[in-house]
């Protein structure tokens, strides 16, 4: 973990280990190869600036001293040229929502708006491609519980990702 100045920063909630080998499987399977370069994730921001690291490790850290937020792997998302699992998480919602009033105006558009919270299993095909996985997909989909673990914050670094810092949940 480092402090990298100058690259922006992006938040994602961690899954627990079960769901993530799940989800990585899935990404795995479905994503181009010379494309998958980051790990399964639920991304809560996009493109925050840098100079938010260290509120940003204080505030993930206090945010984690509770229980973790309940979430539920909802629904199937055609993504045009991709395909998502839906995530549903009132309580995720909430945390979101409160890194977001505390950084009111440094959000890049992208961030303003409220979030569709979702896991990327494909990516970057063509529709015809991201069609088919979707009705493939559908087919047996049962929402299911995701366990949420912690929170991350990672420098973009136009490909992989490079972890800043994490916490996890204690209640």
């Amino acid at each position: 973990m480092s402090d990298r100045p100058g690259l922006p920063i992006i938040v994602t909630a961690l899954m627990g280990a079960a769901d993530f080998a799940w989800a990585e499987g899935m990404r795995r399977a479905h994503f181009p190869p010379e494309r998958n370069q980051v790990p399964a994730h639920v991304t809560l921001f996009h493109h925050l600036p840098p100079s938010l690291l260290e509120e940003l490790r204080h505030r993930l850290k206090r945010l984690c001293a509770g229980p973790a937020p309940a979430a539920m792997i909802s629904d199937v998302m055609l993504l045009g040229r991709g395909v998502a699992y839906r995530v549903e998480s009132a309580e995720l919602m909430a945390i979101r929502d409160e890194l977001a009033e505390a950084f009111t105006g440094l959000l890049v558009p992208q961030d303003q708006g409220r979030p569709r919270f979702h896991i990327t299993v494909q990516n970057k095909v063509e529709p015809g491609e991201a069609r088919a996985l979707y009705q493939i997909l559908r087919q047996d989909f049962r929402p299911k519980p995701l366990a949420i673990a912690g929170l991350a914050a990672w420098h973009y670094r136009e490909g992989p990702w490079e972890l800043a810092l994490k916490a996890s949940f204690r209640g």
